[in-house]
């Protein structure tokens, strides 16, 4: 089971003018590829006029890297989207996304330049970014007959596990999500009160 880990608890936007370019950093909340990929396409609709819309996100957990992207969006290559991904990955927040939009200004910064203005852009807003903690669940199936409802759903209650499907048929089952946290003990609980006829069965592996 991965560690907990920060996530942004609301959207941040920041704006620097560095040798007559406007840049504006903006960061959010982005679960999944698919969330950070339409944010990112409404920033570019925001703001139809910018002459790049720079971006990077870390969208699951900080060191899944299956979910990194990044985009220099016609900057010079490795000015723009990997300091924006460096400043992301070294933060340890995960489910983010950052986009940089700059309105040039006529005035060329150089390699040095630009990379200072992604990276250090993204680094400022995340100094100020409010995050909170995931809470990472675990998924299970149980299994019962009628006569054990009384402790299954003493435990649900206790653990604040959340009922995500229940068929009743001839048998009780019922799918529950629980804290990870908590996941051992309640197993331990569910096993020692109906004297080992019902457990947990991990439906995530």
């Amino acid at each position: 089971m991965a560690a907990a880990y920060a996530i942004p608890a609301a959207p941040l936007e920041l704006c620097e003018e560095i040798k007559k370019s406007r840049f504006i950093t903006l960061i959010a909340h982005t679960p999944t590829v698919e969330a950070a990929k339409a944010w990112i396409g409404e920033i570019k609709r925001q703001h139809p006029s910018a002459r790049h819309h720079c971006w990077a996100f870390v969208a699951g957990a900080p060191q899944d890297s299956q979910v990194y992207g990044f985009s220099d969006d016609g900057e010079p290559s490795g000015t723009a989207g990997k300091p924006m991904l460096a400043q992301l990955m070294g933060s340890g927040i995960g489910e983010i996304a950052a986009v940089v939009v700059r309105y040039y200004g006529g005035v060329l910064l150089g390699t040095g330049g630009l990379v200072k203005a992604y990276g250090g852009g993204v680094g400022a807003a995340l100094k100020v970014l409010v995050t909170e903690q995931k809470r990472l669940q675990r998924s299970s199936l149980i299994q019962c007959d009628y006569g054990y409802m009384g402790v299954v759903e003493a435990l649900i209650a206790v653990h604040q596990g959340q009922l995500l499907t229940a068929d009743y048929g001839q048998r009780v089952s019922l799918q529950v999500a629980w804290d990870a946290e908590s996941w051992t003990q309640v197993a331990q609980e569910l096993t020692d009160r109906t004297h080992g006829r019902v457990s947990l069965h991990p439906l995530d592996g």
